[in-house]
């Protein structure tokens, strides 16, 4: 029998929700408020949730909240929450809406059905993708963006287009994802070995041989065979290339070139195999007064693979945000 969505409610100093926003059910899950104080002038004891700057974790590709397990640990002086995106984890699954427009109204949808009037964007790769659109296409509920090996759409665009070593980097993986129903019986077959293969070509080495990716990747493993979670995200990608090819595609692409008027900070693994420097380096063109910091030793999952190092850039930067 495959998997039941249950299975992504994995005990930790955090609790699980559910949340509906744009349509759909967000499986969300919150930060301990016990580890997560505000900041001094409620030093004192921790504030009401909804009076604590909010932030929202995005994960990637073939993941979901857990690939965050170490930022919900770690990151202290605000309301701290990880969510199954869209098709994902314990969340919905609907058969559409995983265009740019949707993805950034979901976001915009948490942040007003947490309670919040705006929030801080942390995500990675896809992840990231929400976290650009979403400041670009609902600003006022956008304090600020992090993002972790995901540079600025359109600096991607121009660096896969014109670069042969992130074309090549980027574009197989991307086109055979394009062809219907195959890809989601190779991503579930054999128990999902397939996305442990993809996760290791893309990871250092340090992180692969540890503990700590024995039990992430066996609960990713799992949780793509959750029924229709492959499909839904595998529509991310295929939306992603299809799109270029359309009026909607080159719509999205012209809105994204809007200036953007958030602080952002750019984290990226200084061996990650997948983003390489050169659509980080685009990425100042747009969002020329943010911060672009390389993480040692670390691939693509670098808020996994050096979680002490992206807690402390990530935690500098909130707190620089809110002014502490």
């Amino acid at each position: 029998m495959p998997p039941d969505p249950s299975i992504v409610r994995i005990d930790g100093p955090w609790r699980h929700l559910e949340v509906h926003a744009n349509g759909i059910r967000f499986h969300v899950v919150e930060a301990d408020q016990n580890q997560s104080t505000a900041w001094s002038d409620v030093a004192a004891g921790a504030a009401p949730a909804t009076e604590r700057p909010l932030v929202i974790l995005l994960h990637g590709f073939g993941s979901f909240w857990w690939s965050w397990r170490h930022q919900l640990r770690g990151l202290t002086g605000a309301r701290v929450v990880a969510v199954d995106l869209r098709g994902y984890g314990g969340s919905d699954k609907p058969p559409r809406g995983y265009d740019g427009w949707t993805l950034a109204g979901d976001t915009a949808g948490l942040v007003r059905a947490l309670g919040h009037k705006s929030a801080t964007l942390v995500g990675h790769a896809d992840g990231g993708l929400v976290c650009w659109a979403t400041s670009v296409l609902h600003p006022r509920m956008v304090r600020a963006i992090a993002v972790v090996s995901s540079p600025h759409p359109v600096a991607l665009r121009a660096s896969v287009l014109t670069r042969r070593d992130q074309g090549r980097a980027l574009l197989p993986w991307m086109l055979r994802y394009q062809v219907p129903s195959w890809p989601e019986h190779t991503l579930t077959r054999h128990n999902g070995e397939e996305l442990e293969q993809l996760v290791r070509s893309r990871s250092s080495g340090k992180w692969v041989a540890s503990e700590d990716f024995s039990e992430t990747i066996s609960h990713m493993r799992r949780a793509i065979q959750i029924p229709s979670a492959a499909h839904s995200a595998l529509e991310y990608q295929r939306w992603a290339v299809r799109s270029q090819f359309r009026g909607e595609g080159r719509r999205f692409m012209r809105s994204m070139k809007r200036p953007i008027n958030v602080p952002v900070l750019h984290l990226r693994g200084d061996v990650d195999p997948y983003v390489l420097a050169d659509p980080v380096y685009r990425t100042q063109h747009y969002a020329p007064h943010g911060r672009y910091v390389s993480i040692a030793g670390a691939g693509h999952f670098a808020h996994e693979e050096a979680p002490d190092a992206v807690n402390d850039q990530l935690s500098r930067f909130v707190s620089q945000v809110y002014g502490a």
